[in-house]
């Protein structure tokens, strides 16, 4: 099968969208980490600020990144075989619920939203998403999106 006959469920240039919207989150994320770090350091609240709308912004283009990545999940049978695939899955799920946390955390008043809950949910938000992205990259790029090379 050459790549031009391969198709993908939600595709942008034969590639899922939702591999175009995950790095958003990745990257609000992982600068949230950053924002929750240089406040702890300094106290400066502006940091505190960048970090709930990093959060904030990660975590809309997390829903759509997970909405694309379950209508394919759902479309291809090729994707659902494979294990890796739910472990993903469930993994990105996991991702979302600490950023959600962590965006209500961030809500508050600016030194109890960071340090020290806000801190540990951004560290635990970035290992997990770590991981996640791990499991997940061979699915995208090696198998082609569940189809069989």
């Amino acid at each position: 099968m050459t790549d031009t006959n391969r198709a993908v469920a939600v595709p942008v240039i034969r590639h899922p969208i939702h591999a175009f919207l995950g790095p958003v989150p990745i990257v609000c994320f992982t600068g949230a980490l950053a924002t929750d770090l240089a406040y702890a350091a300094s106290a400066d609240m502006q940091w505190a600020n960048f970090s709930a709308w990093l959060l904030f912004v990660g975590m809309v283009f997390a829903v759509l990144a997970a909405i694309a990545g379950i209508i394919d999940f759902s479309r291809k049978r090729g994707i659902r075989r494979q294990r890796p695939a739910r472990l993903h899955s469930v993994g990105n799920l996991v991702v979302m619920v600490f950023a959600l946390i962590n965006n209500f955390v961030h809500s508050r008043d600016a030194w109890t939203s960071v340090v020290p809950a806000g801190l540990t949910l951004s560290v635990l938000t970035v290992v997990a998403m770590i991981v996640t992205a791990l499991i997940g990259r061979p699915i995208v790029y090696r198998t082609a999106h569940g189809e069989i090379q």
